[in-house]
């Protein structure tokens, strides 16, 4: 049995006995006021009466929120312990203006006589061992098992145990008004019906304090300014926007806006995206949605303001180049378009990203080479012999660039009437990359001087120790 099915199982359990003990304690406290007219037990039996319409109501406000999340309640069912737990403390707060109204009214303006006796003072300690144990198991199984309902189930019957007290005592006191001829003594019951009341209203107050900020969706103090902090300190992300949150039963529901540069791919985003996911998820239990902006990272360069350009276009470009020459810059790159488009719709893509990029560097020369975006793999067949010969001459060039240390793994494709190469070289991992790019531009030159049937070369350059 997994865990959610042994947490349901448990809280349904114990929601059920408390329903059982409810019906007893209502049941004894009715008896006993009819028995010696107390107020005080009165107002105990009908704070009972509430709290077994509380149990109930629990029970069954246990059973819809485990239910998951479903069409019609994309959230699931949690709030509905709010709202049990709020109209429990509505009941609550009836009962206590109740009680004040008769406890008054006998004060001053009427009089009850009241029968205490042994069985009532016993009776009355009895329920009290009961109210006890059973705070304590809903108090545990609401912890073990997080449960607003439970909770708040668990605080009335944890407040009977004060409230019973509080009237046992005033029946004692009546009890020995009424033996030692003290008359004063019979307005400790009234006294102890209010008491009986405060404790109500303190225990609703509280209670429906906290439900009604579940149900308005208040955040815990702290909560977004801890999220907040840990999302921003997360690898990718630039900053934080806005967070917001929301409480469902005892998990929450988080809305993140993050900033991410605007050169970072699909993937990269979405790899940031569950990063900060599960660092919200280290603070509190939680569903976390991520939306990302993208923003220009401070200290930009320029090529990666042309790459964002096109990417915000939806366009790959490469082989992009700028040069500053007599105070004016040059900007050099290609457009990969769609192979089947025509010239004019190339041209109309080329000239609306010429146009974004002038607005980011007005007065540019810019010049844009059109290329077609391959969407077919082409077959070819291999030339091993001249590969073996391509191989033999760049390894005797070792003298001439004394940072290659080998080629290996060439391949020669003969490829829609041309002749493709790759290879690997190896050299010293700790050369930094403008040195090995400038290495392999300059024998990418050297080879296809040497054998001019050669359209394009590609070296992979890789560390001594890794080849």
């Amino acid at each position: 049995m997994d865990t959610s099915t042994l947490a349901v199982r448990e809280k349904k359990r114990v929601a059920l006995a408390s329903i059982g003990a409810a019906v007893v304690l209502v049941s004894l406290k009715v008896f006993l006021s009819v028995r010696t007219g107390s107020l005080g037990i009165l107002s105990e039996a009908l704070h009972s009466s509430l709290d077994l319409l509380a149990a109930i109501l629990t029970y069954f406000s246990v059973r819809i929120s485990d239910k998951p999340a479903d069409a019609d309640h994309t959230y699931g069912h949690a709030k509905f312990e709010s709202v049990s737990a709020f109209v429990e403390t509505a009941l609550l707060l009836m009962t206590a203006v109740y009680i004040i109204w008769e406890a008054i009214q006998r004060l001053l303006f009427k009089q009850s006589p009241v029968y205490p006796s042994l069985l009532a003072i016993i009776l009355l300690a009895l329920m009290m061992g009961i109210d006890w144990t059973r705070a304590r198991r809903i108090s545990r199984v609401a912890h073990q098992y997080p449960s607003e309902a439970l909770e708040a189930d668990a605080l009335h019957f944890s407040t009977d145990v004060w409230s019973t007290s509080v009237v046992l005592f005033g029946v004692i006191a009546v009890w020995l008004g009424q033996s030692f001829n003290i008359p004063w003594l019979r307005f400790t019951d009234p006294l102890a019906a209010l008491a009986v009341s405060g404790v109500i209203i303190w225990v609703g107050a509280r209670m429906g304090r906290r439900t009604l900020e579940a149900l308005l969706d208040v955040a815990p103090k702290g909560l977004q300014g801890r999220i907040l902090a840990a999302a921003q300190k997360v690898e990718g992300v630039l900053g934080v926007d806005r967070v917001r949150l929301r409480r469902a039963g005892q998990r929450y529901f988080v809305d993140v806006t993050i900033s991410v540069p605007r050169t970072t791919s699909l993937e990269e985003a979405h790899a940031t995206s569950d990063r900060v996911e599960r660092r919200i998820g280290e603070i509190v239990p939680s569903d976390v949605v991520v939306h990302m902006e993208p923003r220009a990272r401070s200290g930009e360069n320029f090529l990666e303001t042309i790459r964002a350009t096109a990417q915000r276009r939806g366009l790959a470009v490469h082989e992009l180049a700028a040069h500053q020459i007599d105070g004016r810059l040059f900007i050099e790159l290609h457009l990969e378009v769609d192979e089947h488009s025509s010239l004019s719709e190339a041209h109309r893509l080329a000239t609306e990203l010429e146009q974004d990029l002038l607005r980011e560097a007005a007065g540019a020369h810019i010049n844009i080479h059109i290329e077609p975006l391959g969407t077919h793999i082409p077959g070819g067949e291999e030339m091993k012999d001249l590969a073996v010969r391509v191989r033999d001459f760049i390894n005797s060039l070792g003298a001439e660039y004394h940072e290659l240390t080998d080629c290996h793994d060439v391949h020669v494709r003969f490829v829609e009437h041309k002749i493709l190469v790759s290879c690997h070289c190896a050299m010293d991992g700790a050369l930094p990359i403008t040195q090995v790019h400038d290495v392999t531009a300059a024998v990418e030159d050297r080879v296809k001087e040497h054998f001019p049937q050669i359209y394009r070369l590609t070296i992979h350059p890789e560390p001594v120790d890794e080849s």
